[in-house]
């Protein structure tokens, strides 16, 4: 089975089909989202789409309007295709601990969801995501995936990997192979049990082979659709990888059996 590790919802949403049965992924891990690239029609619009993801990845978005807002997307897109997208579900990062804990069981447990993600700390604030996880062992080790590109920082990384450690039963997901400190990245997650690498928007192809090689069996190959594409991520697994066993495991595997597929 060819997983997708990382995607956000389309609009519309066969379009997103479309590109998967184009690359020939089976399934694709889905997100909610604010921003909507795929909706601008010139530079205008595009730039107004990215302004709003400025945001979210800076952590200033968590009010909740735009929460539920992405939410309800995502839902309709996980119940219009269900045999095709595994949806993850966000929780809110500037509410206390206890009502973070309330959160992740109603509104990731609760509604079926099968991983927490993808969550958008300010940059030098990455501590902040520890009740999340410490929620996510409460429940089984639900998987928990943080945004890993600018402006996510290196420190972030290592305390991310500091968080890792401490809550070893969930499984702690990097994604966009850490962004420009790709290097911090795999090192960090070489030394973390339960650290994996989503090798999504990668813009060095040799990042990729070096994080395969030093990670086998915690790199899971992703997209970041519709700020990546399918096609050339799955080209991007093949170009690095010969075929069998690992990149087998990549494409797919050590997901599947990480959510029990």
């Amino acid at each position: 089975m060819i997983i997708d590790a990382h995607s956000h919802v389309h609009d519309p949403v066969h379009s997103h089909i479309a590109l998967l049965d184009e690359a020939g992924v089976d399934r694709a891990v889905l997100f909610g989202t604010r921003p909507h690239p795929e909706r601008a029609t010139d530079l205008a619009s595009l730039r107004r789409e990215m302004s709003v993801l400025g945001e979210t990845i800076n952590g200033r978005s968590d009010g909740p309007d735009s929460h539920e807002a992405a939410r309800r997307e995502l839902e309709s897109a996980c119940a219009a295709y269900p045999g095709r997208f595994i949806g993850f579900g966000k929780v809110r990062l500037d509410l206390p601990a206890q009502q973070i804990a309330a959160d992740v069981e109603r509104e990731i447990v609760g509604r079926g969801f099968a991983g927490i993600g993808e969550l958008t700390p300010p940059p030098d604030e990455a501590g902040r995501i520890e009740p999340v996880l410490r929620a996510a062992a409460d429940h089984g080790g639900l998987p928990v995936v943080v945004h890993g590109f600018a402006p996510t920082t290196a420190g972030d990384l290592a305390t991310l990997a500091g968080l890792a450690r401490r809550h070893p039963t969930v499984p702690l997901v990097i994604s966009q192979l850490g962004g420009p400190n790709w290097l911090t990245a795999i090192e960090l997650a070489r030394e973390t049990p339960n650290m994996y690498l989503d090798l999504s928007t990668a813009n060095v192809i040799f990042a990729v082979k070096l994080a395969i090689n030093e990670v086998p069996d915690r790199t899971l190959f992703g997209s970041d659709a519709p700020y990546g594409d399918p096609v050339l991520a799955r080209a991007t697994v093949e170009r690095v990888t010969r075929p069998g066993a690992l990149r087998d495991r990549v494409l797919g595997g050590t997901l599947a059996e990480l959510l029990g597929l």
